[in-house]
């Protein structure tokens, strides 16, 4: 995630979180989100995108804690660290862009989320992450076994990432307030690189086995 650095601290200069760990009080934050908002207007979109993510990361992070108590190989662990720390990061960044715009956060738990469709309210997953059938067979698996689950859903989920973004950017108005345009360019271009190198390392796996 080379990209994560760049994008915190970009984001950190101009949001809610400098006013933050400046002294700055609630208010203030909430203030400057405003003022924020009045020259890059934020959509419904934004907050929908914003809420979303949380519940994706969220369920990206279960995945990787899985990995030391699973048997994953050296490189794998690695791998779920990274995915932890900054998708952990990200989770507290997105919940506080919320806060002060005074729109609901939620619990960054790996659930579905609730969703208005037709005028009636549904519970969805976001794009990409797993069904709890998924998340069981991974939890059920071990070793190289573990490892090959865990690449095979995080692709499938890290697509999904990169598919909420392309729908907000597709969306008449959204993606122009500044963090939100950062963060989900961000999501965009280190998720598709994660991809690419899962897809290595699954063929490896998959080589590795055939060679046995």
């Amino acid at each position: 995630m080379k990209h994560s650095v760049f994008y915190l601290v970009a984001a950190a200069t101009l949001l809610a979180t400098t006013a933050h760990a400046q002294g700055m009080g609630e208010d203030a934050a909430i203030a400057r989100a405003q003022r924020d908002s009045a020259r890059l207007p934020w959509t419904a979109a934004d907050v929908q995108f914003m809420q979303g993510m949380i519940h994706h990361h969220a369920q990206a992070i279960e995945m990787c804690k899985m990995a030391p108590t699973h048997g994953a190989s050296p490189s794998v662990q690695t791998l779920c660290g990274r995915i932890i720390n900054a998708q952990g990061d990200e989770i507290t960044l997105m919940s506080q862009w919320l806060k002060d715009r005074r729109q609901d956060v939620p619990a960054p738990t790996a659930t579905s989320m609730k969703m208005v469709m037709n005028g009636k309210e549904m519970d969805m997953l976001m794009p990409g992450m797993l069904t709890p059938e998924q998340m069981k067979q991974l939890d059920a698996a071990r070793g190289q076994t573990w490892d090959k689950t865990f690449l095979q859903g995080m692709i499938q989920h890290h697509r999904g990432a990169v598919s909420m973004v392309h729908d907000l950017f597709e969306t008449q108005g959204a993606g122009q307030d500044e963090m939100v345009f950062k963060f989900a360019s961000d999501v965009n271009v280190d998720q598709t690189t994660e991809i690419a190198r899962m897809e290595k390392m699954l063929f490896a796996i998959s080589i590795e086995g055939n060679g046995q």
